[in-house]
């Protein structure tokens, strides 16, 4: 078989990463309509990654973040976006390559999208086997924790962790 001079593979890839970067671009200018929201897994340790290290450390390799109701300040550009979500109470915003995104899911319309770790990073990305309406934490005392924060406070940005769904 001859060698692929053009690269077709990075092109694909570069123009799926398109499709994230006007999913998101539209989300910032017209909000999320209908039942639409995302849930964006990315590298946290990829260059020009840029949020809290205390998030970083908390998820390594990776970190899910959800679109749905609370979200500010959406900015996406050619190579980039940027969001502030809530964490703990506390309004973290942060900004994330393209080239970082490991998987884009939309699970109302049941649109997903897996990318090859770019150069640089060194983590797997996530295989899903399914597209969840929900997932949920697999510890119990995750739950409990969790369900005792809804008590005391509003609903924020969700992080979840998509390990139940990866193959092995």
């Amino acid at each position: 078989m001859a060698q692929d001079l053009f690269q077709y593979e990075r092109m694909v890839e570069a123009a799926l990463r398109g499709v994230v970067r006007d999913a998101l671009a539209r989300a910032a200018r017209e909000g999320l309509r209908g039942g639409h929201h995302f849930y964006i897994t990315f590298g946290t340790s990829a260059p020009g990654v840029d949020i809290p290290e205390e998030l970083r450390t908390r998820f390594q390799p990776d970190m899910t973040i959800v679109l749905q109701h609370q979200f500010w300040d959406l900015e996406v550009d050619d190579e980039k976006f940027s969001v502030t979500l809530s964490f703990q109470k506390q309004l973290e915003k942060l900004t994330i390559p393209l080239a970082a995104i490991r998987s884009f899911t939309d699970p109302s319309v049941e649109f997903a999208l897996e990318f090859t770790p770019q150069p640089g990073t060194e983590a797997t990305p996530p295989r899903l086997a399914a597209l969840p309406a929900v997932a949920k934490p697999a510890a119990k005392a995750d739950e409990k924790k969790a369900d005792e924060k809804k008590a005391d406070e509003k609903p924020a940005a969700t992080v979840v962790t998509l390990d139940a769904f990866r193959k092995r």
